[in-house]
């Protein structure tokens, strides 16, 4: 039986070439914030050449959320026909409440069609702990290229706000409403 990661690798993998493109610390004291250059420069080394996009879409975040006071780098795997489903996993890192590895898995519905393969850098703002990520957190998502493409979404949940950064390939066009259950353990259950 092949692993959640591995599956999760094989997809980004298969969606990549059909597109033509290539332990944690548990504790409960509030994460500081980064400061946007941290997240800007971070993001320039996980996402490589789309430096100046993603700067922009941090300003974008900065401007309606303040400084995050923690991130999540990682990759996921989606589709979509209609109804769809989403399945990633990373790291979640806080400057002072430990790092620890985190999954995500949830369900989508509305006008949307494809398949795609992402590097994510989730920014997390008001997280009060970091157990406080094992929740859903609801919103609405839109997708509209061929090939590869960057999304920007964000989700919340009890003033808590995930905004997810996507660089991805495959081939996605609608806009869906779903949400991402993140768990410190991976599951198939998207629900």
């Amino acid at each position: 039986m092949r692993t959640r990661r591995e599956v999760i690798a094989g997809l980004t993998g298969v969606v990549a070439a059909a597109a033509g493109g290539a332990p944690a610390q548990a504790q409960s004291q509030r994460p500081r914030s980064f400061s946007n250059n941290e997240i800007v420069d971070t993001g320039h080394k996980f996402f490589g050449s789309i430096s100046r996009t993603l700067a922009e879409l941090v300003q974008e975040a900065a401007s309606r959320w303040g400084q995050p006071n923690a991130y999540v780098l990682g990759q996921e795997a989606a589709g979509a026909f209609v109804g769809g489903l989403r399945y990633g996993e990373g790291m979640m890192y806080t400057r002072n409440a430990g790092d620890r590895r985190i999954f995500w898995q949830g369900p989508s519905i509305g006008f949307d069609a494809g398949a795609d393969g992402a590097r994510t850098m989730m920014l997390v703002y008001n997280l009060p702990a970091v157990d406080a990520m094992h929740q859903r957190f609801v919103g609405v998502d839109g997708s509209a290229y061929f090939i590869g493409g960057l999304g920007f979404t964000a989700l919340t949940a009890n003033d808590i706000v995930v905004a997810p950064i996507r660089a991805g390939v495959g081939a996605r066009l609608g806009v869906n409403i779903g949400y991402l259950k993140f768990t410190p353990e991976p599951t198939w259950n998207p629900f």
